[in-house]
């Protein structure tokens, strides 16, 4: 499984989000300056969490994008979910039932079935609100960024 910059991005815009509480609309130019990611693209993510019940938007003059809940009420999961479809590790395991024609025979599908719902409570457990305030084990400074997670 490798998150997509959609995803990252996804997590990042409800943090961002997260700071102002249910109160206030953020304007987009607003996230995207905070966030230093472009406006157009976060155009088709904010468009997605709209659509997925996690935003809701107000145009017009005072208008922009707030969380429709609480930010302990939302995973990770949840959010990647929506952004990136499927979590599993393989791809036998994105369909609800896996169709490949070894899977009678495969030894290695259960071991695959268990990363899978390692990854599933893994990311269901860490609500945003611990996110952003940094409360997860193995924070940033556990592993130097390479330069390439922006």
């Amino acid at each position: 499984m490798l998150v997509s910059t959609k995803g990252r991005y996804a997590l990042r815009i409800m943090l961002e989000l997260g700071k102002y509480g249910r109160d206030s609309y953020i304007p987009l130019p607003q996230i995207a300056q905070a966030q230093e990611v472009s406006e157009k693209y976060l155009e088709s993510i904010i468009a997605m969490l709209v659509r997925g019940g996690l935003v809701e938007g107000l145009r017009g003059k005072g208008g922009g994008y707030r969380l429709t809940r609480n930010l302990e009420e939302y995973s990770v999961g949840e959010v990647l979910r929506l952004t990136e479809g499927s979590l599993a590790p393989v791809s036998c395991l994105e369909e609800e039932q896996c169709s490949c024609p070894r899977a009678g025979k495969c030894v290695t599908l259960p071991m695959w079935r268990r990363l899978e719902n390692m990854i599933d409570s893994y990311l269901d457990s860490i609500d945003l609100r611990s996110l952003a305030s940094g409360e997860i084990e193995g924070g940033p400074e556990a592993k130097k960024c390479s330069g390439r997670c922006r």
